[in-house]
This record gives structure tokens, sequence and C-alpha cells, in this order.
């Protein structure tokens, strides 16, 4: 079973807000309503163990916070070609190992793989150009960044020690 809960965005497209199911593949649609899916909410896989794969449409341009919280058997992501935002921490503590940006993806925010403790290997579409801090904290098995030489990684990207506040 997979049911989606969809909400209209200011300009005609949609966002998938809610997700019921049960399934290890999950495959989000492209489209609801006569318009295309362009948006994936906050926290919309969190705490769902039993995802081993998903799969987003290239409609998707921006994918909130937490998506993949806690989704620690997720093993593939395909992610869409589109993509050209995240916010931080759409991954923490997932299960993914190795993951391939997209090329129109240009930042990676603070956080975004926090605490992803299988993650081993991210390889960089053409068009990003900052790797924010504390992207990697906490990846304990992490060994290969596969990126072009104008990336700016920040020196605290792999830091892992808690932000002092």
């Amino acid at each position: 079973m997979q049911d989606f809960i969809y909400k209209p965005t200011d300009n005609g497209t949609y966002a998938v807000v809610g997700y019921q199911g049960d399934e290890k593949d999950v495959k989000i649609p492209d489209s609801y309503g006569g318009g295309v899916i362009s948006v994936i909410g906050d926290k919309l896989f969190s705490g769902h163990s039993e995802i081993e794969s998903v799969s987003i449409p290239d409609t998707v341009t921006d994918m909130g916070e937490f998506v993949f919280d806690g989704c620690e058997n997720l093993r593939h992501i395909d992610l869409p070609a589109n993509l050209e935002s995240l916010w931080g921490y759409t991954f923490v503590r997932c299960g993914i190992e190795e993951i391939t940006l997209p090329d129109q993806l240009v930042t990676l925010p603070p956080f975004a793989f926090k605490d992803c403790k299988k993650l081993k290997k991210v390889v960089c579409g053409k068009g990003l150009k900052k790797i924010y801090s504390w992207v990697f904290s906490g990846c304990d098995s992490f060994e290969e960044l596969v990126k072009n030489e104008i990336v700016v990684v920040s020196e605290k990207a792999f830091d892992t020690k808690e932000l002092n506040t």
C-alpha cells in the first residue's frame, strides 16, 4: 500500500506532504490532479524503516527537511534530475551507502547527511558549488567525495562535534 497526500503550491504544481504505506520500494508519482509534483515536503518518509528504495520523479525541484529521517534500511534513492534545492537534514539518520547528486543541485545545506552511519560515497553533480558545515557530521563510514575543483567545501563539512550554542 502506498498513499500520498498532496497540497497545491503557489505556482500551480503540487507538493507531496504526507505518506502512508508499508512497502519497501516506493515510487512517488510525477503528477496529481492535472499538475506536476514539484516539492517533497518535510518529514515525508520520516520513521519508515521498511523503505529500501525510493524513486522520485524528475519534476521535483525542491526537497524539504528530514524527508528520510530514520529510514535506516534505505539503500537506493533515484534523485530527480531537476532537483535544485535541499533543506537541512534531508537524509539525516538514513541507511544510504552511496548517492549521486543531480547536476542542477547547487549547494548541500548544513546537516544534509548527518548521522548517516553507513554512507561511504557521494558523487556530486556538475552544478554543485558549495558544501556547507556539518553536512557529513556523524558519517562514520564516509570514504569518498567525488566533486569537481570548483566546489567549495567548508572546513567543518566533516566535523562530528555538536554545535556549541
